[in-house]
């Protein structure tokens, strides 16, 4: 099972400096990837019937510029989006946004996509709200196709593309999708088109039913369950390190391949103290 962190996007500041060490340290400590969450934009919570956990008082670095510049100062550690939002995108612009990276970090990024949940940011964007299961998933196909073809002929519902195609393509062929959500149409989706799930649930109980039918999901498309992934959030509990490897326990005994700890909304009120959490983790794990 590889263990990684969670990229503490709300409370790790703007200094580069941070950052770098961050990611630097997270590499050293043998954590196997950062995943971050991502939103474009965030929107003034004071409207009727609004609801949401991030709003425009939150900093969210842009993930593919994020981990273009992780990946310049590190070797080996993956980067994986937590999800990406990707209906609010322009498909081929995510092909090669997400290509290059794969090519300046040798292979090194995971794509978690998702719908999304917040229609400001898609009304700001000039996307669909309503349809964005829909498309997402010719979103997925039309990405392996550009992953993977130097020239693309395709004509969609959503998309066109004129026999054309990405330079350079992408080091992965293709990049692996993961994708996030807990709703049985996403389980359904993922089980026909993804790499892996990213389930949001905290406990690994809660997750039990969501893990049975994703199981049935992936064996009505002829899939094995041991050829998919699964990664799960665990919490980090700086009072209580012994709960963070209990999670991490039960996780992995329910077939969890992955695991991110998160030290966002647990306490550490400055970027240095998630700098400084690492290695306290790292022997927890040791």
């Amino acid at each position: 099972m590889k263990i990684g962190l969670v990229f503490p996007q709300t409370e790790i500041g703007n200094d580069p400096t941070v950052i770098r060490d961050y990611a630097q340290t997270a590499e050293s400590l043998g954590f196997t990837h950062v995943l971050a969450y991502e939103h474009v934009l965030g929107a003034n919570p004071d409207r009727p019937n609004w609801h949401g956990p991030y709003n425009y008082t939150h900093s969210f670095h842009e993930p593919f510029v994020l981990f273009s510049f992780m990946a310049a100062v590190t070797t080996r550690l993956e980067f994986v989006t937590g999800i990406l939002i990707l209906p609010q995108r322009q498909t081929a612009l995510v092909a090669k946004q997400a290509a290059t990276l794969d090519v300046l970090s040798h292979g090194r990024l995971r794509l978690g996509v998702g719908v999304g949940w917040n229609p400001v940011e898609f009304v700001a964007l000039n996307e669909a709200f309503h349809n964005r299961g829909r498309r997402i998933e010719e979103q997925i196909t039309l990405l392996r196709q550009l992953w993977t073809q130097p020239l693309v002929n395709f004509s969609g519902q959503w998309h066109t593309i004129p026999d054309a195609g990405l330079n350079p393509l992408p080091v992965q062929q293709p990049i692996p999708i993961w994708f996030g959500g807990n709703a049985d149409v996403v389980l359904a989706r993922a089980a026909r088109l993804g790499d892996g799930w990213m389930p949001n649930y905290r406990r690994v109980e809660d997750a039990l039913p969501a893990l049975e039918k994703l199981r049935g999901f992936l064996a009505e498309n002829g899939r094995s369950p041991h050829t998919f992934g699964l990664e799960a959030r665990v919490s980090w509990y700086p009072d209580n390190p012994d709960k963070t490897r209990q999670q991490i326990t039960a996780w992995q005994a329910a077939g969890a391949t992955h695991i991110s700890i998160n030290t966002m909304r647990r306490g550490l009120d400055t970027p240095h103290k998630h700098l400084n959490a690492l290695p306290t983790i790292a022997a927890l794990l040791a």
